[in-house]
């Protein structure tokens, strides 16, 4: 992935979140009031990164456990299969995260030797991304007390929603001035 391609994903996603906080339809609250322990979002969502994560496994080389990508393999599906019937409680969250700490592993690379002036917009939201991943994979839970905030509190919803929409406008310009 180019590094432009990159960015303008990036900045396609953002205003896309963002537009859906300002917006924040009936329809979106209660879908996303509900994501935590929707059984059909998660098993799309796990879905997803499982096969992800075992396409990634696959491609591994000598240098990255290749050695060991078969066991590997074989390990994160049977990882995948026990976690949607031994613990569904906010599976959908952490698959989630493990789609974006993926996104974000493409983004880093897409920005890679490139010159530190072009990328460093993708390369702090990608950074973003990873910290929220991780948070939210250990304590899956303030998910939903975020959504319980943006539920409580209009200013601050359209606050971010707006942050989110000019910082995907900031890196649409920006791929203006990639050579």
């Amino acid at each position: 992935m180019s590094l432009t391609l990159a960015t303008l994903i990036a900045g396609l996603l953002l205003l896309a979140l963002g537009g859906f906080l300002l917006v924040y339809s009936s329809a979106f609250r209660k879908a996303l009031t509900a994501f935590p322990r929707s059984r059909p979002a998660t098993f799309i969502l796990l879905t997803s990164a499982t096969v992800l994560v075992l396409y990634e496994v696959s491609q591994l080389g000598e240098a990255d456990f290749g050695k060991y990508k078969n066991i590997l393999f074989v390990f994160f599906l049977v990882l995948a299969i026990g976690s949607w019937f031994r613990v569904p409680d906010f599976l959908g969250i952490r698959a989630l995260a493990v789609l974006g700490l993926l996104l974000s592993g493409q983004f880093l690379s897409a920005a890679y030797l490139e010159p530190p002036t072009t990328r460093l917009f993708l390369v702090v939201l990608s950074y973003l991304i990873i910290g929220t991943c991780l948070y939210l994979a250990a304590v899956p839970f303030r998910f939903r007390d975020a959504v319980t905030f943006l539920n409580r509190s209009d200013g601050s919803r359209r606050f971010i929603g707006a942050m989110l929409c000019a910082y995907g406008v900031l890196l649409f310009v920006v791929t203006l001035t990639y050579p």
